[in-house]
């Protein structure tokens, strides 16, 4: 267990960090958001959006937001409501990539899960992007081909989502 690993939630000076490492992660597959419509997604539900702070540095974060189920944000533009859904999706959750294969993925996930089993969400849901699938498919997450995506998501990207009443932390 690394005990310089904190979990919490997003703070106003977070942000630079935030934008610096989602830049990292999709500037060279063009899934990249601005700004305002990541402090969108985080604002409409503070709750279930997570920094990793490991040694001091931000290494990670998350962010996910109630949305009905097999809908989810449109990547060109900000929120501009706030959902009431058994549905929590898991919109973003990046890694820095010098801190990749230490399980900070899986523990952000475990973050997120346990806070929305907390807040009574029935189901976890997401998009699969970069040929991601197979993470989330070792996670209990199943993927919903009939589920349309438009084409800004990329061309491997595919819906998935996971009850939360399966007893899974992983």
């Amino acid at each position: 267990m690394d005990h310089d690993i904190e979990v919490r939630e997003i703070a106003p000076g977070d942000w630079d960090a935030i934008v610096a490492l989602e830049a990292g992660a999709y500037a060279d597959c063009a899934l990249s958001e601005d700004r305002a419509a990541l402090e969108s997604r985080a604002a409409a539900s503070p709750a279930t959006c997570f920094v990793l702070v490991r040694r001091v540095r931000l290494a990670g974060y998350v962010l996910a937001l109630p949305y009905p189920r097999f809908r989810f944000p449109d990547l060109s533009q900000a929120e501009d409501s706030v959902f009431h859904s058994p549905n929590l999706h898991l919109h973003d959750l990046v890694v820095a990539r010098e801190e990749r294969g230490r399980g900070l993925a899986r523990r952000l996930l475990r973050q997120l899960t346990a806070t929305a089993r907390s807040r009574q969400f029935e189901r976890i849901s997401l998009i699969s992007v970069e040929d991601s699938r197979p993470f989330w498919s070792a996670r209990g997450f199943e993927p919903h081909p009939e589920i349309p995506l438009p084409e800004s998501y990329g061309t491997s990207a595919v819906y998935m989502s996971r009850a939360l009443t399966d007893g899974a932390g992983r």
